[in-house]
Formats: C-alpha cells, sequence, structure tokens
C-alpha cells in the first residue's frame, strides 16, 4: 500500500530542492517513489501542478514510434508518425497516473502564493533514514495518509528543523 505526504515549504525552489533529494535516496533504495509533484499557487490564483513526468511528451513520443512503425508497413512513414504523434499525446494527456490531479489542486487552493506544497506518493520507505535526511529542510506537513503515531514524528521532525532555522 502507498502512502500520500503533502508538505509545504516556503518557495518552489526548496520544495524542488526535497524533491531532488527524494530522488537521490530513491537511488540509494531507501525510499520507492510512486509519484513526487509540486503544486504552486499564481498572484492570479491559478494552480499550477509541476508533475515528475509529462505524459503528453511521453504519450506523443511513443505514439510517433508505433506511428513510424505503422507507416513504414504501409509505405508512408511521415503520415504515420504524424497520427501516431497527435494519437499519443492526446492518450498521455488523458491519462493521469500517481496522485489526483484534481486532489492536489483541491489541497492547494489554500497555498499562499509564492509557495510550494510537495505530494509525493511513497510506495515503500525505510522511514527513520529518510526522515532524517528530510528533517533540516523544514516545512509544514499539509497532509498525509500515514497513521497517527508516524503522522505525528513527521511532524514533529519538520517542526524542530523549522524552529532551528
Amino acid at each position: 500500500m502507498s502512502d500520500l505526504i503533502a508538505v509545504v515549504y516556503p518557495t518552489e525552489a526548496k520544495a524542488e530542492e526535497v524533491r531532488q533529494r527524494l530522488f537521490e535516496l530513491q537511488k540509494e533504495y531507501l525510499i520507492k517513489v510512486g509519484d513526487a509533484v509540486i503544486a504552486t499557487k499564481t498572484e492570479g490564483g491559478k494552480i499550477k501542478l509541476n508533475q515528475m513526468v509529462n505524459m503528453t511528451a511521453a504519450g506523443a513520443a511513443s505514439g510517433s514510434f508505433w506511428g513510424l512503425l505503422i507507416g513504414v508497413l504501409f509505405l508512408n512513414p511521415l503520415v504515420g508518425v504524424a497520427v501516431g504523434a497527435a494519437s499519443g499525446a492526446i492518450g498521455g494527456a488523458l491519462t493521469d497516473v500517481g496522485i489526483n490531479d484534481a486532489f492536489m489542486k483541491d489541497l492547494a487552493a489554500n497555498l499562499q502564493p509564492g509557495k510550494g506544497a510537495l505530494f509525493v506518493l511513497i510506495k515503500e520507505m525505510t522511514a527513520d533514514k529518510v526522515l532524517k535526511e528530510l528533517a533540516p529542510y523544514g516545512g509544514v506537513v499539509l497532509k498525509t495518509s500515514l497513521d497517527e503515531t508516524k503522522e505525528q514524528v513527521l511532524r514533529d521532525a519538520l517542526e524542530k528543523a523549522a524552529a532551528a532555522g
């Protein structure tokens, strides 16, 4: 079962720094991240999601490949690439993997402009080691699916870092 953690940071850059640290920890096999998205709110109140993977681009790339292959088979590769890329991009745009976009936008609506909320879907984690690595970054827990004990440990660690910094 996966766990969701959403933490608010003072800036989008700080949230991105934490996300990159999570990817480094993943390379060390301390955490397995299913999705990591940064949500921000513009001065005009619009919510922007900075996704880990651009599904539209990924869909267009795979669609181009399959379109080229089909186009070669039917002796018209350029048309095949164009049709494949378009259908792949549409399919990619309609695919929502990981954390639900509407859920993140609803939570991010409460953000102050300029702040960044990092939403992380965690598949597996060595909690004590990951928490030790992320605590210095601080942040405020917005929402988690952790049980109450683990959530309190997370809140305490982040608050301690915020008080020290």
